[in-house]
């Protein structure tokens, strides 16, 4: 057997895997990456405008805070260079391997080992750790002619830093989280900038601001105000992003209340009324991830940008036709269109074949996304996946990345104090915990008919609501801690005592 615990990914939640293991006294591991460098989503997203959409203070691990951010809402540089300290800092460049590709892992029952096959060749592994991130593979839009168009094609997860669009008619399909950010900087570009919007996004005021230098001061000599701060941060944004979606039914008030907000930010930020209606979502608050802007809606202010909400028919070699007939034509096409998520071969991100050759992706494809608490199936044992179904909850990713990384260590931990070769979850607590997840869906938006239209991504083909966890943050970190151990069965194969296999 090559390591005892072999992670693919070597993003955010890659890297706390490995420090928590080496905490845990578990240093034969290494981290696989595709990439050339360590950050994930935070390497491969460099687009104009790319910045953390939550608080920087409460967007970082818990153990390791940063006094060093420049605003409330860090750039995405400054994530890249928070992964890359982190990484020195915890002793973690000799467990990397980079540039290695996973193509398939699979479960090699006699020995109750994992074979992952790279571009490298095979690895085994006792442990097997699922860690890309679900921001990793860019979603192309479904748009008949787009091979065609004979322009510059740019997605905004894999930015061309070498390309000038300057004095070109740019169009921008896409108003998520990464359109709201690209888009006001590529209006000062642009000879003229037309966005297509197929559903527009609730937009609240965003509380960034430069931290002064004496403040990042007393923030790395003051004890324990960096804890307060990121209390402070997390409250804030568990109330906005979490309490008034998950908790929907028993607090409506919230999620209307901030609908309000959203709505007198968008008064004040675009004069024109017409424009005003086309950027006011019609579904409710949290059915589609919101996020935070000062600059986003008042570009629609301009002379040199538009807003199209015609639905977009097809595109030719050199524009855009909508559903009107009209063509726009079109030099530059940039394609905010996010990632694709909950589908197959996106998650799992690379097929994982378990038990009888089950391959995982394809199972819940058929079957409905499940996993004990949104890290484990009984059809892969010894394998976790981060960020797996049932398991988004919370203020940042990092609450999901720390709660699933205590989930993993406790049970790679128990493994070996009860010498078991093999650790797969049983099927009645499995069950169990998914019923709870979907029946907790009732009392969320998501079950409400406010959301009908969103176009949302939380939503699977299945029609169910696989991407959330039905519970607060805290609720997420005391799980993690106190699930029953015994909620896994722990045997040992005698092949498995025998070292390496054949």
């Amino acid at each position: 057997m090559d390591h005892e615990v072999i992670a693919v990914g070597a993003g955010f939640s890659g890297l706390c895997v490995g420090i928590k293991l080496r905490e845990a006294g578990i240093e034969d591991f290494v981290l696989l990456d595709a990439a050339d460098g360590v950050g994930g989503v935070w390497r491969h997203n460099t687009y104009p405008g790319v910045a953390v959409d939550i608080p920087s203070a409460t967007y970082s691990y818990s153990f390791e805070p940063n006094p060093n951010w420049s605003r409330a809402f860090a750039p995405g540089n400054e994530l890249l260079a928070y992964a890359e300290r982190v990484t020195d800092k915890y002793g973690l460049r000799p467990k990397l391997r980079l540039g290695t590709f996973v193509h398939r892992a699979v479960f090699d029952e006699e020995h109750d080992l994992w074979r992952v096959v790279t571009n490298h060749g095979e690895l085994t592994c006792r442990f097997l750790v699922g860690a890309v991130g679900p921001l990793d593979q860019p979603k192309m839009p479904d748009i008949p002619g787009i091979d065609a168009f004979q322009g510059k094609v740019i997605h905004t997860a894999r930015w061309d830093h070498t390309y000038n669009m300057s004095d070109e008619r740019v169009a921008v399909i896409g108003t998520g989280a990464s359109g709201l950010q690209v888009i006001p900087h590529l209006a000062e570009r642009a000879e003229h900038l037309t966005v297509y919007q197929r559903t527009p996004i609730w937009v609240f005021p965003k509380l960034d601001f430069t931290i002064p230098r004496p403040m990042r001061t007393a923030l790395r000599v003051v004890p324990g105000l960096q804890r307060v701060v990121r209390a402070v941060t997390t409250v804030l944004t568990e109330a906005i992003f979490v309490l008034g979606v998950i908790y929907h039914k028993r607090l409506p008030f919230l999620a209307s209340g901030i609908e309000r907000i959203c709505r007198a930010h968008l008064r004040r930020q675009v004069r024109d009324p017409e424009i005003r209606r086309k950027l006011t979502p019609s579904y409710g608050f949290g059915c589609k991830r919101p996020s935070f802007s000062n600059s986003y809606l008042a570009t629609y202010n301009r002379p040199d940008v538009s807003l199209v909400t015609t639905p977009i028919e097809r595109i030719t070699g050199h524009g855009i036709v909508t559903a009107d007939g009209v063509e726009h034509k079109t030099d530059t096409l940039v394609l905010a269109t996010g990632f694709k998520i909950l589908e197959l071969g996106a998650t799992p991100a690379f097929p994982v074949y378990g038990l009888g050759g089950v391959e995982l992706g394809e199972f819940w494809d058929e079957n409905r996304y499940q996993n004990y608490e949104g890290v484990a199936s009984p059809q892969t044992p010894n394998f976790w996946l981060m960020n797996g179904p049932y398991s988004v909850s919370g203020a940042s990713w990092f609450t999901m990345i720390e709660t699933g990384t205590r989930h993993i260590v406790r049970c790679v931990v128990e493994a070996r104090k009860r010498g078991a070769s093999r650790m797969t979850v049983k099927q009645a607590p499995h069950d169990a915990y998914t019923r709870r997840m979907r029946d907790g869906v009732e009392g969320t938006i998501f079950a409400r008919p406010v959301c009908t239209g969103s176009n949302s991504y939380y939503f699977d083909r299945h029609g169910d609501v696989p991407y959330i966890r039905a519970q607060s943050g805290p609720a997420l970190w005391w799980a993690s801690g106190h699930f029953d151990l015994d909620d896994y069965a722990f045997t040992t194969s005698g092949r498995a005592r025998t070292g390496r296999p054949s």
